[in-house]
């Protein structure tokens, strides 16, 4: 239960600082950290507008979407902690409870009738399809290491304290925050406040959503990001004791949001034609650190 209170903890301040960041790099004073929470509420009080042409797969859709990454966010451990469901091969299960939101978030899009928003519904597909292969190489490797397929005996074997194992962190680290970026449809995948029609992604999915259905959306995205986060988190944390384990959560996750803010700031978003290409790129780093990892055990002949 700890690690939910914390990953919901950082998903409230988590957008806030991304904004607030992005506003002090231009120069500018910006919203308050918390004024992604309070549109939120805000939707919660309005009332939902369905078109007549969804049917009841768009009204499920956000509740679905929601309800996935809840499931997503059980089996996230913390330090000592084990998440509130743990078992053997729970990565898999996280990889794919997200698959399943995902997949109602698009069925949702495609059943506006809208092909604005079918467009924007295959985009997501296929940079998901491409997300996918990093994200289980990297699992695998650690699994690999660590010899266990559960997030938490696998955070908790890695801290061997030696420097290749830090090496192969701070590669996974990259990957899961790419991969974020990615499953979030962030700078430099996607600009979340573009209303150029050629090139949105996961905002032309949401246009018809509206009031709670909306801030149920926009609440699993906040905290899919404060998820990831906590993955990365158990990357560098291991086993320590709780008095040192939870500042290192807010403070990593800080500088995930400065991180995210600021590649935003001063990074352009991709062509089109060039984010397949990136997003596979990853695939790459993972294979990186699964032949880091097969040299650390010796399997090599």
């Amino acid at each position: 239960m700890l690690s939910i209170l914390l990953i919901v903890i950082a998903a409230i301040f988590f957008t806030g600082i991304i904004i607030r960041t992005k506003s002090l790099a231009s120069g500018r004073k910006g919203p308050g950290i918390l004024q992604p929470v309070q549109d939120v509420i805000r939707l919660f009080r309005k009332g939902v507008v369905y078109s007549e042409t969804t049917s009841f797969v768009f009204q499920i859709a956000p509740t679905i979407y929601f309800a996935s990454v809840i499931m997503a966010m059980l089996v996230v451990p913390f330090g000592q902690s084990r998440g509130v469901l743990s078992f053997n091969g729970d990565f898999i299960f996280f990889a794919y409870v997200l698959a399943l939101g995902k997949f109602f978030n698009i069925i949702a899009a495609m059943d506006t009738g809208s092909s604005f928003e079918g467009m924007g519904a295959s985009r997501e597909a296929l940079y998901s399809m491409f997300a996918e292969p990093a994200f289980f190489i990297l699992m695998g490797s650690l699994a690999l290491l660590s010899g266990h397929t559960s997030f938490h005996e696998i955070f908790a074997a890695l801290h061997i304290g030696s420097q290749i194992s830090y090496a192969l962190a701070a590669l996974a680290t990259f990957v899961l925050l790419m991969i974020a970026m990615i499953e979030s449809s962030r700078m430099p995948i996607d600009d979340p406040k573009t209303h150029l029609e050629l090139t949105m992604i996961h905002e032309v999915m949401i246009l018809d959503n509206s009031g709670f259905d909306l801030g149920l959306i926009f609440t699993a995205g906040y905290l899919k990001f404060a998820i990831y986060g906590a993955l990365i988190v158990n990357l560098f944390i291991g086993v320590i004791p709780y008095e040192y384990a939870i500042p290192s959560f807010f403070a990593i996750q800080f500088l995930m949001a400065v991180s995210i803010g600021l590649i935003e700031s001063f990074m352009a978003r991709f062509r089109m034609s060039h984010n397949p290409q990136f997003i596979v790129a990853l695939t790459s780093v993972s294979l990186l650190i699964f032949f880091g990892v097969l040299l650390i055990l010796q399997k090599f002949m």
